[in-house]
């Protein structure tokens, strides 16, 4: 993966993310193929930050259905995807999502 923008989908926005950017930790959505040095990497050269961890989790599917439908409810699971928590060094912050929530 070159492009980063492949590598870093979205931030979650959630009141534990938002709780945790005291910290220094911020809370993205990213490729399932990227690794912890490629997701630095891309935080780094996007936002303009430090990082100096990165910790990833891979979020497994959850059931769910269409409770609309009645008896015909449609079953499913919704999509597997992958969380990394990346913690910044001392003096940077991601100006871009303190404006959130």
């Amino acid at each position: 993966m070159k492009n980063y923008a492949d590598i870093v989908i979205r931030p979650i926005v959630g009141e534990k993310a938002y709780y945790a950017r005291e910290d220094r930790k911020y809370v993205f959505e990213v490729a399932k193929e990227a690794n912890k040095l490629q997701i630095k990497e891309a935080i780094e050269k996007l936002f303009n930050v430090k990082v100096d961890k990165v910790n990833v989790v891979n979020v497994k599917p959850k059931p769910k259905r269409d409770i609309r439908r009645g008896a015909l409810a449609r079953e499913g699971y919704t999509k597997s995807w992958k969380k990394a928590v990346v913690t910044l060094k001392k003096g940077y912050t991601i100006k871009e999502l303190e404006g959130e929530h």
